[in-house]
């Protein structure tokens, strides 16, 4: 009699320890409440804090571009821009370092990062170019004129020559330019009603995101930012 109450006091401890809640640290990647219920647009404001490095895809991979031509422009050809579409990879990408991958738990990134895709749209305040966002110097867009040896005295551009290595360790000599700071983006974000993502939690990523990760190419060393403005 006496080892079945030893047993059951045990069982009684056992249900009182299950019942005491764990104390967590606060994640907003992870609330109870998931999704937002309403549209959101916010007014959003990027700063450079490193310089931003470009190298721009050209379509395939035969084709040999010089380092004027791996910078985004607007049609008059010397504006300097970011398409949207970057930003919209930086949120949701799953084949590059995106902000859900870099940052997120490996097992659950996918989720957050296709609900970016699905319901984050950003645009340009450019009416005809809503897929374009320039970048901004002093609240002017950056103008580029042209390299005179391995600099831009307009745009301040610079060319950055180094070496990226190939599968098997082959190495691939790579000029790429760089625009140094302080530079800009200022563009729209809406977020549509959905059950997956908070608008909190597109916030962090921008937040961390810029810390870590930034925009253009060579990440993590250029193109990082800080959020200015989320209004």
């Amino acid at each position: 009699m006496a080892k079945k109450n030893e047993k059951r006091e045990d069982e009684e401890k056992d249900e009182e320890e299950e019942d005491v809640p764990e104390e967590r640290v606060p994640d907003v990647m992870s609330k109870a409440v998931k999704g937002n219920r309403l549209l959101v647009t916010r007014d959003v404001v990027l700063e450079g804090t490193a310089p931003i490095m470009f190298d721009r895809f050209p379509g395939d991979m035969d084709t040999q571009l010089k380092p004027d031509q791996k910078m985004y422009f607007f049609p008059d050809g010397s504006t300097l821009c970011i398409p949207a579409l970057n930003i919209s990879s930086f949120l949701s990408a799953e084949n590059t370092p995106s902000a859900p991958k870099v940052l997120l738990d490996p097992r659950k990134y996918k989720r957050i990062a296709r609900a970016c895709l699905n319901y984050v749209s950003i645009m340009s305040y450019v009416v005809d170019r809503p897929d374009l966002i320039p970048l901004t110097r002093n609240g002017k867009p950056i103008k580029f004129g042209a390299f005179d040896g391995d600099a831009d005295k307009l745009s301040g551009a610079w060319i950055h020559c180094g070496k990226a290595m190939l599968l098997g360790g082959i190495p691939h000599p790579k000029a790429r330019p760089v625009i140094p700071c302080p530079w800009a983006l200022n563009f729209t974000l809406m977020l549509l009603p959905n059950n997956e993502v908070q608008e909190t939690q597109i916030r962090w990523l921008f937040d961390e995101g810029g810390r870590a990760i930034g925009l253009g190419t060579f990440r993590g060393v250029f193109g990082k930012f800080k959020v200015t403005r989320w209004a």
